[in-house]
């Protein structure tokens, strides 16, 4: 692997997300220093819930991410909020892309959308972080868990994130959230063991646990990306989910991964980490207390067990937009296909932390 593009991979604009690309270029000289066409636009294969396009320059790329057309439901695609976020992170020196501007106004290309640097380097699509030696493999895997410790480190009000969210009772707001989310997409249906597992979730939220700040929200290994050479991250992507939060929560869906089955997202379910040369669950989860000086997380197997169903209401959200005609791609698909099993996956995860 080479550059973020070979990686994540560009195809024409696809059916159904194309815009005007010259009203875009007009709004990029007037918004983006030292900006200098011709445009020409193409679409990352990634970038599901926001579409995400590269645009190339004569002098230089840049990366637009937009709210995706269509109707959608409320409170989704916040490109707004992932547009500030970005900025107040990179302000403190956190890995992540400049952003040029943001434009929330629909009528410029159909939707809104932000504008930032393309940051070259290797984006891994396998969390078992197969491209590289086994020797080196754990230090890809301790830069991961030093970078979610550290965004968890930074104090929101010191970066102007203060109103970022609403602290405490994070579980029981984001439940009722994808709960009613679930419920109301009826084109996408209902599953047994979802519908279950938002009974038991209600059931069995830990009383006084409240760990907030800032929070990502989808920290994978595939929304990051690594220097060519060598465990440093330059970037970490994707902050549409981002929120002032529960900090342990945010971690137990980064450590999903090793209970993920690999053709559902990047995972290790039913792989020998050892073998890989990968440090097992507990000891990268020992690892990331001891960065936040914590004596242990008591009810990480209830936060494993949340982040599973929060998840299958992403993809429960990916199937509706599949069937609205507003998400057309072979991986949106792919997602409502395995949608079943991972909402399975997510009930057994609820059995495994058993009932208080």
């Amino acid at each position: 692997m080479t550059d973020a593009a070979d990686n994540i991979g560009t195809t024409a604009v696809r059916a159904g997300f194309a815009f005007d690309e010259a009203a875009l270029e007009q709004w990029m000289r007037a918004n983006v220093p030292d900006y200098a066409g011709p445009l020409r636009v193409t679409q990352f294969r990634g970038g599901q819930s926001n579409p995400t396009y590269r645009l190339d320059t004569s002098t230089r790329a840049y990366v637009l991410r937009r709210k995706p057309p269509g109707v959608l439901l409320k409170g989704a695609h916040a490109i707004e909020r992932e547009a500030r976020v970005l900025s107040a992170l990179g302000s403190v020196g956190y890995p992540v892309a400049h952003v040029y501007a943001l434009c929330a106004e629909a009528e410029m290309i159909g939707t809104p959308f932000y504008v930032m640097d393309l940051v070259e380097g290797r984006v891994f699509w396998d969390a078992s972080f197969s491209d590289v030696p086994r020797g080196e493999r754990a230090r890809y895997f301790d830069a991961m868990n030093a970078a979610i410790a550290d965004l968890h480190a930074i104090d929101p009000a010191a970066v102007g994130l203060a109103d970022y969210g609403r602290p405490g009772d994070y579980f029981a707001r984001q439940i009722a959230r994808w709960s009613g989310q679930y419920y109301s997409d009826i084109e996408a249906g209902r599953d047994a063991n979802m519908d279950r597992l938002i009974d038991w979730l209600h059931a069995n939220v830990p009383a006084g646990d409240d760990d907030t700040g800032i929070i990502h929200g989808d920290f994978r290994c595939d929304n990051m990306i690594f220097a060519r050479a060598g465990p440093r991250i330059l970037a970490v992507l994707d902050w549409e989910l981002s929120t002032l939060g529960h900090r342990g929560a945010d971690f137990a869906y980064h450590t999903m991964m090793y209970r993920m089955p690999p053709h559902i997202v990047a995972g290790l379910g039913n792989a020998d980490v050892g073998a890989l040369g990968l440090p097992s669950e507990q000891e990268y989860l020992a690892a990331y207390c001891t960065r936040r000086g914590l004596p242990g997380l008591p009810n990480y197997d209830f936060y494993v067990a949340f982040n599973f169903f929060r998840l299958a209401a992403i993809f429960h959200g990916i199937k509706g937009r599949v069937l609205r005609g507003s998400a057309a791609s072979a991986q949106a698909r792919q997602r409502v296909e395995v949608l079943p099993e991972l909402m399975q996956l997510a009930w057994a995860q609820a059995e495994r932390a058993g009932s208080r």
